[in-house]
């Protein structure tokens, strides 16, 4: 499967990660030089730097041959006429990222087929959490202090360790397991697995941290 995905931010950087993961093949755009140069050195994937809102940028990826085309810049402006645009190739599936829920009817109108808002749902994670001790002294959610990033455990080092051990940090904490392709709340005495997927709120400004932590 061909992803194009326009935004080399955290967000975009982290689905990139996981789809390559996945064996999918992974184009990612950004008009920023630095965060560019760093997704190229951090990635297996195609990364050209420049306007993902320009229909020629956007042919030099081959929009036409792609099977996701997936927004996820901090801008709701740029993401929704990168997919006014997109639309016109044929792209099958449109994904976008909405920073402002008062924007989502706008995106969904003009035919996007998924409009996703991680500031929501790191929200409804911490609903679930609002127990768990730690987790209000990491996030600030509404000053865009956090993100939710997922990451497949390959560092042996951690294999076999208990969440309890690993997490809460002061800067992280593991709030999601799969199984099977089923979502688990983790226990402190749960087991990490290698290979095993996971889901984590990490503080902003901690990405390389973590994920050297679980990747190695």
């Amino acid at each position: 499967m061909y992803v194009i995905i326009m935004g080399a931010g955290r967000v975009g950087l982290s689905l990139a990660d996981f789809l390559i993961d996945e064996g999918h093949d992974i184009t990612l755009i950004d008009n920023n030089e630095t965060l560019c140069s760093n997704a190229a050195s951090e990635l297996d994937a195609l990364v050209i730097c420049g306007d993902g809102t320009s229909s020629k940028l956007l042919e030099t990826a081959n929009i036409q041959d792609a099977d996701f085309f997936v927004a996820t810049t901090g801008q709701d402006e740029s993401n929704l006429l990168s997919c006014i645009l997109v639309k016109k190739y044929g792209v099958p599936n449109l994904i976008a990222r909405v920073s402002n829920p008062d924007h989502e009817e706008a995106f969904l109108e003009i035919g996007i087929d998924e409009v996703i808002s991680p500031e929501r749902t790191a929200a409804g994670f911490l609903e679930k959490l609002i127990s768990k001790p730690n987790v209000a002294d990491i996030v600030k959610l509404g000053e865009g202090d956090a993100e939710i990033l997922d990451f497949t455990i390959t560092n042996k080092k951690i294999v076999g360790k208990q969440v309890m051990d690993v997490s809460p940090d002061k800067n992280f904490i593991i709030i999601a397991i799969y199984e099977d392709g089923n979502l688990l709340i983790p226990q402190p005495t749960t087991r990490l697995e290698y290979g095993a997927k996971i889901t984590v709120l990490v503080k902003r400004g901690n990405f390389k941290k973590v994920s050297k932590k679980f990747k190695g």
